[in-house]
C-alpha cells in the first residue's frame, strides 16, 4: 500500500508488491492448574483467541502455533514457528507458566521474541474473587522470570504488560510489529548502488558488506551503462504515456522545457525497467558526468522517474546515498514516507530548520500536488532537466537517518519537531521548515553529534519509537535528539 499518498496518485502508482511481515504467535499456560480450576482454561482460551483475532487485524501474516500447557507443547508449538521463519515471534503468558516453557521457542526459532502478558480487565474484583479468578489475571507473574533466563541465555528481552482491551499497550505491540516489518524488509533487501561517490563527500562511503552482514540485505552494484541501455530501448509511445502520467501527478510548471520533460519520461521508464530487471528495493545513484555526454544527461533525468519509485515504495536517494536509501525504505516498512532531505538554512526569527533537495522526492509528504519545475543547473551537480517542488505537510515529522561509527556498525539515528508553514524557497526542493522545540543552531550542533552523515529521511509523524523498536529487533544502537 502507498503510504499517505492522495486517492488519485495511490489509484496511479502500483506499490512494489513485498513477502508480508510474519508473525509467529503462541499462547499459554500451567497445565497443572487446569484439573484444579476447571473455569480457568476456557477463559484463558477466549482471552488467546481474542489475541490472535487482535493479531489477524495487522497488515502481517500470523502463524497461529496455538495454545500450549506444558514444555512438551511448547516444544511443538516452537518447531512449527522455526519453520516458518517467522519475522517476530509473540508468546502471550495468559496466566503463569514456566520459563521452561517459553526458552525453547526463543532458542529454536532464532527470531526476536516478544513477550506479552494482558490481564482481561483493568483489575480484579477482590471481593468476589477465588484462586482460579485470580489465575486469569497472573500473566505478568513470570515475566521477570523470563527476562532472568533470558538474559542468562543471551537473549534480548522486550515485553509489554496490561489488560485484554487496553489501547495503549496494543499501541506498544503495534510499534513492535511495525519494527518486525522494518526487520523484515531490510533482510530480503536488493540496494541498487549505481555511479559512484560525490567526489569529496567522505561521509556518504559505507561498508557494503557491513549492509549485508548487519541487515541481511544485498547490494548490487550497478553501472550507469545499465540503466543506458534501457532508456536506449523505451519507445516514444512509452514516453507520451509517462509524460502523461506525470501530468496527473504533478502541476507543471512553465519553466519545465519540452525537451527536457521528455527526456525526464524516458529516463523514469528506464529506471521502472531497472528495478524490474534487477528486482530492486532501493537505488543510490550518483554521476559526474561532462560537457553533456549520455551519462551525465541520464544521471540530470533522474528525479521524475525516482520521485515516482519513491512513491511506489522503492526509495531512490540521489549522491550514491546508500545509508539514506536504506533509512527510506525502513520508514517506507512503518508507512512514513521517507524523504531525501539535508539541511539547507536557519531561521532564527521563527526557530526553524529549513530542510529539503532538489530530488528525488516522496510525494507522500507534500502538502499539496508536487510541482515539476525546470531547472537552468542543479546545485553543485552538472547537468540541467526537472525537479521536484513542494512544501512538506505541516504537523509532526520524524528526521531518521543512518549512521556508521568508527568501528564500522550501524546506528539509527533520530529526532522529532513539527513543520510550521511559512517562506520557502522556489527553486525546485523538497523544502519544510521544521521546529524542534528550540534553538535551531543548537539544534544542528546536537544533531551533528550522533554521527549523521550529510543526507538522511524526512519522515511523517511522530515515528522514534517505531524506529528505536527496530534498532532493537536488529540489534543495533538507536540515537535520538531533543531539546526539550
Amino acid at each position: 500500500m502507498i503510504q499517505n499518498l492522495g486517492p488519485s496518485a495511490a489509484a496511479l502508482l502500483e506499490p512494489k508488491q513485498r513477502k508480508p511481515t510474519r508473525i509467529g504467535l503462541v499462547s499459554g499456560g500451567l497445565g497443572a492448574y487446569w484439573p484444579q480450576f476447571p473455569d480457568l482454561l476456557p477463559q484463558l482460551q477466549a482471552s488467546a483467541r481474542y489475541v490472535t483475532e487482535r493479531f489477524n487485524r495487522l497488515d502481517a501474516e500470523v502463524i497461529d502455533a496455538g495454545f500450549v500447557s506444558d514444555a512438551q507443547e511448547a516444544g511443538i508449538a516452537a518447531e512449527k514457528l522455526r519453520l516458518a521463519d517467522c519475522d517476530l515471534i509473540v508468546v502471550f503468558l495468559a496466566t503463569y507458566l514456566t520459563s521452561s516453557m517459553v526458552l525453547p521457542i526463543a532458542q529454536k526459532a532464532k527470531t526476536p521474541v516478544l513477550v506479552i502478558d494482558l490481564q482481561p480487565t483493568e483489575a480484579m474484583d477482590h471481593a468476589t474473587f477465588d484462586t482460579g479468578k485470580w489465575l486469569a489475571y497472573c500473566g505478568q507473574c513470570p515475566v521477570p522470570e523470563v527476562a532472568n533466563v533470558f538474559r542468562r541465555a543471551g537473549i534480548p528481552f522486550r515485553s509489554v504488560s496490561g489488560y485484554l482491551t487496553q489501547e495503549s499497550a496494543w499501541a506498544r505491540i503495534d510499534q513492535w510489529v511495525h519494527a518486525a516489518g522494518v526487520r523484515s524488509l531490510l533482510r530480503n533487501a536488493r540496494h541498487g548502488l549505481m555511479g559512484h561517490l560525490y567526489p569529496g563527500m567522505l561521509d556518504v562511503s559505507t561498508d557494503l558488506t557491513r549492509v549485508s552482514t548487519t541487515f541481511g540485505s544485498h547490494v548490487e552494484v550497478l553501472e550507469f551503462d545499465d540503466l543506458r541501455e534501457r532508456v536506449n530501448q523505451v519507445t516514444d509511445t512509452q514516453v507520451a504515456d509517462r509524460m502523461d502520467l506525470a501530468r496527473k501527478l504533478f502541476d507543471i510548471d512553465e519553466s519545465v522545457q519540452d525537451e527536457d520533460f521528455a527526456w525526464g519520461a524516458r529516463v523514469s521508464v528506464g529506471l521502472d525497467r531497472l528495478v524490474d530487471d534487477f528486482d530492486l528495493d532501493t537505488i543510490a545513484y550518483y554521476h559526474r558526468g561532462l560537457a553533456g555526454e549520455l551519462h551525465e544527461r541520464l544521471g540530470a533525468g533522474m528525479i521524475l522517474g525516482s520521485s515516482i519509485l519513491t512513491a511506489r515504495g522503492i526509495p531512490m536517494a540521489g549522491e550514491y546515498e546508500l545509508r539514506t536509501s536504506i533509512a527510506q525504505l525502513a520508514a517506507h516498512a512503518i508507512g512514513a514516507g521517507g524523504s531525501f532531505t539535508e539541511i539547507q538554512a536557519l531561521n532564527f526569527f521563527d526557530n526553524v530548520v529549513e530542510m529539503g533537495h532538489d530530488g528525488p522526492a516522496h510525494l507522500a509528504v507534500s502538502s499539496a500536488v508536487p510541482l515539476l519545475r525546470g531547472l537552468g543547473v542543479y546545485h553543485g551537480k552538472r547537468g540541467w532537466g526537472v525537479s521536484v517542488e513542494f512544501d512538506v505537510k505541516a504537523g509532526p515529522v520524524t528526521t531518521f537517518g543512518l549512521g556508521q561509527d568508527p568501528d564500522g556498525s550501524f546506528v539509527f539515528i533520530t529526532s522529532e519537531g513539527e513543520v510550521k508553514p511559512g517562506p520557502l524557497l522556489a527553486i525546485g526542493n523538497t523544502t519544510s521548515r521544521v521546529d524542534f522545540g528550540g534553538d535551531p543552531g543548537l539544534w544542528v550542533d546536537e544533531w551533528s553529534q550522533t554521527g549523521i552523515g550529510h543526507h538522511w529521511a524526512l519522515c511523517v509523524g511522530h515515528r522514534a519509537a517505531d524506529i528505536k523498536a527496530a534498532a532493537n529487533l536488529l540489534g543495533i544502537e538507536h540515537r535520538h535528539v531533543t531539546l526539550s
